[in-house]
């Protein structure tokens, strides 16, 4: 798996929906999540589950 996981366009959008302020911390949490549980690819799925976690 590559160091950084690849996002879904469905999941880019959610993304956009976080202000601006924050995405940039927020884009990396959910990839460090994504990493640690082994998902290449960053899904609405995978973005929500990431989301709980940190909420």
């Amino acid at each position: 798996m590559s160091d950084k996981p690849t996002w879904t366009e469905a999941a880019e959008k959610r993304l956009k929906e976080i202000p601006f302020f924050v995405r940039p911390a927020a884009r990396k949490k959910i990839e460090n999540f994504a990493r640690e549980n082994d998902e290449p690819e960053i899904t609405v799925e995978v973005y929500e589950r990431a989301k709980a976690k940190f909420n």
